[in-house]
């Protein structure tokens, strides 16, 4: 099973569930997808025995066989190709904007003149560890680069399908977060009860919705705020599997890089309970299926 871990706002505890979930199973595999700002790492204080850099293709032209046409740069979504068209008093030229590059290969494909190849050029890196039992994978995207999701879907290739799966997603309803979430079996969506919790978790299921994903929620600092949230989730059908109250402990824990289960071991008893209520959420939809 794959479970996905968001927010549509950051600052919510996504990362504190997703940690804690792993830490809390057996046979698991902790995926952090939070490529720009990855820190589930600092909860596990592991050490990372590997690494490997993280691509994007782009292209290379060849101007001996460039004839300038304007294919290329009509076939690119993202601009990121200029051409200026021959004319009687010059040859023509063409512009490749490396970092509006979102390596799709159309340009490549669609050439006429096979003026174009390409080139690896890399954006990040992947980092792999572990702690215990759990798997640890997470992606780090290079400072200064625009696009997240190339290196998410890097990382996404070393989801191991002989464990359970949990990927802390990016924050928000952006690509990154789409890209992190897609494929998933179920998503973990984590709010707080206060205005913007609420206008950013109906962002999120909204999100969810549009994917198709069955999804469920966790409340953190439950007891703060209002009932405006839970009050959502029934009118919306939308299951409410965990309420996480306040607690200033947690809270001097979690900025200490320490699980709320180191602290509170009461609570791998309620994560574990997630777990399965997430399975019956999931057997429940087959059924209705």
């Amino acid at each position: 099973m794959i479970i996905s871990v968001a927010s549509g706002k950051g600052g919510t505890g996504k990362t504190t569930i997703a940690v804690n979930l792993a830490l809390s199973l057996s046979n698991v595999q902790l995926i952090d997808c939070d490529v720009e700002e990855p820190n589930a790492a600092l909860f596990l204080n592991l050490v990372i025995s590997e690494k490997k850099n993280a691509f994007i293709p782009v292209p290379v032209i060849d101007k001996e066989k460039c004839t300038y046409c304007g294919k290329c740069r009509e076939v690119c979504e993202y601009n990121a190709i200029a051409v200026l068209p021959q004319t009687k008093n010059s040859k023509g030229n063409i512009l490749l904007f490396k970092n509006l590059c979102h390596g799709c290969g159309a340009c490549k494909y669609l050439c006429p003149e096979n003026a174009i190849t390409e080139m690896n050029r890399e954006i990040g890196v992947i980092e792999f560890g572990n702690v215990g039992d759990v798997q640890f994978v997470h992606g780090k995207l290079n400072i200064g680069e625009a696009m997240a999701p190339p290196v998410i879907r890097q990382v996404k290739q070393y989801m191991n399908p002989t464990r359970t799966v949990i990927i802390d997603a990016p924050p928000g309803t952006s690509c990154p977060v789409i890209t992190a979430v897609q494929g998933t079996d179920y998503c973990l969506l984590v709010t707080e009860p206060t205005p913007f919790g609420l206008n950013d978790l109906q962002l999120a299921v909204e999100t969810m919705r549009k994917l198709k994903i069955p999804f469920g929620v966790v409340i953190n600092r439950c007891d703060l705020g209002d009932l405006k949230t839970e009050n959502y989730c029934k009118y919306e059908g939308i299951p409410v599997l965990m309420k996480i109250p306040f607690s200033e402990q947690i809270a001097k824990s979690y900025s200490k890089g320490e699980p709320i289960i180191k602290l509170f071991p009461e609570y791998i008893d309620q994560f574990k309970r997630l777990f399965k209520d997430i399975k019956k959420e999931m057997k429940n939809r087959w059924k209705k299926k």
